[in-house]
């Protein structure tokens, strides 16, 4: 694993100063893509043939991170290293607006072997049928199909997709971390400054055909609906709501633990080994999922960038809607994340940033429950682009288990420090 990486830094840094191909209707790798949410529909890029990009992403962390619950069984947390995570992505022009991506997880924190993430076919043009065929409706349709993350909500733009961090001001994403791979299609409509997307999946993390008597296979839709336009040189505001909807109870659970990379904070609420010799943790801790089926999720954005301060909001409402009858008749319950993020950048070329972000998640797993669980997170941190590709950041994170409802390892836990994490994307 050490040779791999070493050989992939080379690698990243070889490429990073290379020419890479221009591609048409893409969101670049690096400082440049900041703040890009759906591709543009500018067609600025001339298709002179078919193009490869092979670019790529490497982050490495220094974590100084302190626990503590109520059972003072958590495992001591060290100062040192983590594993560093790596990705491989391949975008291909195809055809004249017609693109690949693909994009492949080297090393992650919930793997350290290498597996394919996921990749799509984005379609800006239908020149392919014939030259111009519906032009006047593809001058602002985007159509996507594929196995990989599908557009609900915006908060999927900014978070770290394993060791691509370099759009993530913080170390760590979401509580509630609304991404997912699954087959989908989904159609993009932008168009003088709204945005209209609608998208099915087929609800399934883990793909198969297999079909037994308590899988219902029910496919998931999703939507999104908003605005967002230069309003003047130094103002920009957008306001976006997606929804989410899965009425099966064997798909759909995966729209907040569709992450297989695991959690950015390492660690954090393992317990010690017992006299048994068996502990808790998972790759996943410092994030929450409640595994709802039934699903119906509501996410409201709101994003303003003004001169260099930006603001990106969370409103999020998640519930279940399946009833069970044991050991009483009880229905799933609903939980509500509110997000508040401020980012101010300085500098020259804006190399320069410094930012807050609140984060919390509150309610119930089951309607019958007496109080609420609630998970609350403060960041606060700041970074510097040595270079469009190469980013170095710091954060001081402190998360806590509120109420009495938490039981177990998670019962009065918390966990605070600091973080350091270096990123090169290209």
């Amino acid at each position: 694993m050490k040779i791999k990486l070493l050989l992939l830094c080379f690698f990243a840094s070889f490429l990073a100063n290379a020419q890479q191909p221009h591609l048409q209707f893409f969101r670049p790798n690096d400082q440049r893509g900041l703040n890009t949410f759906e591709t543009s529909k500018l067609d600025s890029v001339i298709f002179d043939g078919v193009k490869v990009r092979v670019g790529g992403d490497f982050a490495m962390q220094f974590q100084g991170l302190n626990q503590s619950n109520e059972a003072n069984n958590l495992v001591e947390l060290g100062t040192d290293f983590n594993l560093p995570s790596a990705n491989l992505n391949l975008d291909v022009q195809l055809l004249d607006g017609v693109r690949m991506h693909l994009r492949t997880y080297l090393s992650s924190r919930n793997h350290n072997e290498t597996w394919i993430k996921g990749g799509h076919i984005q379609i800006d043009k239908l020149d392919f049928v014939r030259k111009g065929f519906l032009e006047g409706i593809m001058r602002y349709t985007t159509v996507t199909i594929g196995l990989d993350e599908f557009n609900y909500g915006d908060a999927h733009f900014r978070r770290s997709d394993n060791a691509r961090a370099i759009f993530n001001p913080f170390i760590g994403n979401y509580i509630m971390d609304s991404f997912s791979t699954e087959a989908f299609g989904e159609v993009t409509v932008q168009k003088s400054g709204l945005l209209f997307v609608i998208g099915a999946s087929n609800g399934k993390l883990n793909q198969n055909v297999v079909v037994t008597n308590s899988s219902d296979n029910k496919p998931s839709l999703y939507g999104k609906l908003g605005f967002d336009k230069q309003l003047k040189n130094d103002l920009r505001f957008r306001l976006t709501g997606s929804f989410y909807l899965n009425k099966g109870t064997t798909t759909g659970t995966w729209l907040y633990g569709g992450d297989r990379a695991g959690s950015r904070y390492y660690y954090v609420l393992h317990t010690q080994p017992d006299s048994q010799g068996n502990s808790q943790g998972s790759s996943f801790d410092g994030r929450y999922n409640a595994r709802f089926t039934k699903l119906t999720a509501l996410q409201i954005n709101p994003f303003i960038q003004f001169k260099g301060f930006e603001f990106f909001g969370i409103y999020e409402r998640s519930s279940g809607s399946n009833t069970f009858t044991q050991p009483i008749v009880d229905k799933e319950g609903a939980f509500t994340q509110l997000a508040a993020e401020l980012v101010y950048r300085f500098g020259k070329e804006e190399k320069f940033y410094v930012g807050g972000r609140y984060n919390s998640v509150r309610g119930k797993e089951r309607e019958s429950a007496v109080s609420d669980l609630e998970i609350n997170r403060m960041n606060i941190g700041g970074g510097w682009f040595i270079s469009k590709n190469i980013l170095a950041k710091v954060e001081y994170v402190n998360q806590e288990y509120k109420g009495t409802a938490w039981t177990g390892r998670f019962a009065g836990a918390k966990f605070n420090g600091f973080d350091i994490e270096a990123i090169i994307s290209f």
